[in-house]
């Protein structure tokens, strides 16, 4: 093959995409030495969190707003804010790379910053209690509890649950396939990365709940499953302020401080520690909650996993069945 053939299946500058700018800053940062211990961060940034994400979008199409929406979906998914911020650098270096590269003339994700406050790490994977779970379902305001009956039941993200459409309930089969969700901007599209698209199995909480539901919600014109009074895309901001927040608050779910004790991505939490008591196993559960690795659920998820007593009778029986051989 001469090279003007091969110049003709080259992919072109505005073709390049976010993995392939990855690939690039990687074997930079191996050409300039780094340690390894860091090399190994950057490899675990960009492939855990960044290429499953993202990793197909092309570069020169890439905004800040997915960028903005790239951060908060790791927030919410439990990622803790340090990490988050360490992940939020490799990716402005990726795209820096792509800029020297001359596929892109300006760095979008220099322009995102965490501005999210929160009180501490800890507080992100605060786990509601079963005492506190069957609160939110006994208390929950009519217009909003069977999105938190649905929430707590499929681990759904709050995004997924405000961009879910009828057509993508299927309550014969008892099917949730998601497909779509909605960004922070109220505007629908597509699951961040590829495990983001998944089917979840409904409980008969969330058939009963939402045969009934669709019954009595007036169609809307994008066919909405939990449209707001004006057959919109529900704002994150009034669901939580307006809702959740005082929610909790009127049914003492607060913190030290007498504030709200978590927030609304805590219901995916409480999904998944409902999910693991059930022993389902970890592959599974990352299925169900579209996780794009199984280092991410075991990296929020695996201390639920651990179980003492369940130990104990192990390393028992691995005694037992030694001895007795």
């Amino acid at each position: 093959m001469s090279n003007q053939e091969e110049e003709v299946h080259m992919p072109r500058p505005t073709e390049k995409t976010v993995k392939d700018a990855c690939d690039s800053w990687l074997k930079t940062c191996e050409r300039n030495d780094l340690e390894r211990s860091t090399l190994k961060a950057y490899r675990s940034h960009a492939r855990v969190h960044i290429e499953p994400r993202i990793g197909r979008t092309l570069v020169a199409e890439l905004s800040r707003s997915q960028v903005r929406d790239f951060m908060h979906d790791l927030l919410d998914d439990g990622v803790s804010p340090a990490l988050v911020r360490k992940v939020m650098v490799s990716l402005r270096a990726v795209l820096a790379e792509a800029v020297e590269r001359e596929w892109i003339e300006h760095n979008v994700a220099t322009d995102v910053k965490m501005r999210r406050r929160r009180r501490s790490e800890s507080d992100e994977r605060v786990i509601p209690t079963k005492e506190e779970i069957r609160l939110i379902l006994e208390n929950a305001p009519a217009s909003h509890r069977v999105m938190f009956v649905t929430a707590i039941f499929t681990g759904m993200r709050i995004s997924e649950l405000r961009g879910l459409t009828w057509k993508h309930v299927d309550l014969e089969r008892g099917m949730i396939r998601i497909r779509q969700r909605a960004d922070e901007n109220c505007r629908l599209g597509a699951p961040k990365s590829k495990a983001g698209v998944r089917d979840i199995p409904m409980s008969p909480a969330v058939k009963r709940e939402l045969t009934a539901w669709q019954a009595r919600t007036p169609e809307t014109e994008l066919g909405l499953v939990f449209p707001n009074g004006a057959g919109k895309i529900q704002n994150y901001a009034n669901i939580y302020n307006r809702i959740f927040k005082p929610m909790l608050v009127a049914n003492g779910i607060v913190n030290d401080d007498g504030e709200a004790k978590f927030g609304i991505h805590a219901l995916r939490h409480a999904a998944a520690s409902l999910f693991i008591e059930q022993g389902w196993n970890p592959k599974k559960i990352q299925t169900l909650l579209g996780h794009a690795s199984i280092n991410m659920t075991m990296d929020v998820y695996g201390h639920l996993f651990e179980n003492a007593e369940e130990d104990i009778s192990m390393f028992e029986k691995l005694e037992s069945d030694l001895l007795a051989a």
